[in-house]
């Protein structure tokens, strides 16, 4: 999808554990053309922009992520809490940006 002058980005800074949880998750963003890759090559040191469409995509991959339980069988273990909190924060700027 290409971006119109209407489109609004959104900058975050994900670092730290939660950076190295959602890169675990770049294969299950394939469908989202070069979020995988976009997400993959990103080091946390400066902020990254993403659009509606790419918040849409990482939501819903974070969301399957926390759902399943093979992937975090223990939910107080400091991977899954560092998911959760990002998976928090990028639903909060997004009903911020978006929803108002």
């Amino acid at each position: 999808m290409k971006p119109g002058k209407r489109d609004i980005k959104i900058y975050i800074r994900i670092s730290g554990s939660q950076l190295t949880e959602l890169q675990k998750y770049t294969g299950d963003m394939c469908e989202a053309y070069g979020l995988d890759a976009k997400i993959g090559r990103y080091k946390g040191t400066r902020p990254i922009s993403f659009y509606r469409w790419d918040f849409d995509c990482i939501l819903d991959v974070l969301d399957m992520a926390l759902a399943d339980r093979a992937n975090y069988p223990n939910q107080d273990s400091p991977n899954y809490l560092a998911l959760s909190a990002l998976r928090a924060g990028m639903k909060q700027e997004y009903k911020k940006t978006y929803e108002d």
